[in-house]
């Protein structure tokens, strides 16, 4: 499997592009906008879009699932159930932020923990990953030793819980009991900012380090 990562919105989201280099079907995980740029990313590797992956319900996230969905008739997947009102609310998400108009959408699948998703001969697992949002899931592909992580855990940081429904302790257990039991040679792909891994942020992340011997 191979990846490229193509910062959108004015929050720098990293939308990222997993791919299957023998079939070259794609899955976008995290259009939340500049819907041009990811479709020119699509373009240039020759990819064919087959699965569009939405980590939780933030706008700076999903703000383009609706329309990329519409355009290519790929299915949606993700997130967790439990982020339906983040979903529901995209336009009233968009005002707020100040954000072009968008649409609301309704996944095909609502993802839980445990649940693959695939392309090509791609398979990811999904980790249900409360904390940030409380539907938010996270993409692992065990092969590759990779995983996106959206905004639960980012280089030298943690997601914020100071939303609707966000929570401290739940974002602390689910990056200790899901994330770092993959193995500190796990590399992620964080929703912004730089890609780091998971043995770094174990001994060196001012919110982690004192958590572990």
């Amino acid at each position: 499997m191979r990846y490229k990562i193509v910062p959108v919105t004015p929050f720098e989201q990293n939308c990222t592009i997993f791919w299957c280099e023998k079939t070259r079907q794609a899955a976008v995980i995290d259009p939340g906008g500049d819907l041009q740029r990811i479709l020119l990313a699509l373009a240039t590797e020759h990819l064919k879009l087959a699965r569009i992956l939405v980590t939780h319900g933030h706008i700076d996230h999903a703000g383009a699932v609706a329309t990329l969905a519409q355009q290519s008739g790929v299915p949606i997947e993700g997130p967790h159930e439990e982020d339906r009102f983040w979903i529901e609310g995209m336009p009233q998400q968009s005002r707020m932020f100040g954000f072009p108009a968008v649409q609301s959408f309704e996944p095909g699948r609502w993802l839980k923990d445990g649940d693959k998703v695939s392309f090509g001969e791609v398979e990811l697992e999904v980790l249900h990953c409360p904390g940030h949002t409380p539907g938010h899931v996270v993409f692992y592909h065990a092969p590759s030793k990779l995983a996106q992580v959206g905004d639960v855990l980012f280089h030298g940081s943690i997601g914020r819980t100071d939303f609707p429904k966000g929570d401290h302790a739940t974002l602390i257990r689910s990056i200790t009991t899901q994330l770092f039991p993959l193995g500190d040679d796990v590399e992620f792909i964080p929703g912004h900012g730089p890609m780091s891994n998971f043995g770094e942020e174990r001994l060196y992340n001012p919110f982690l380090s004192g958590r572990f011997g």
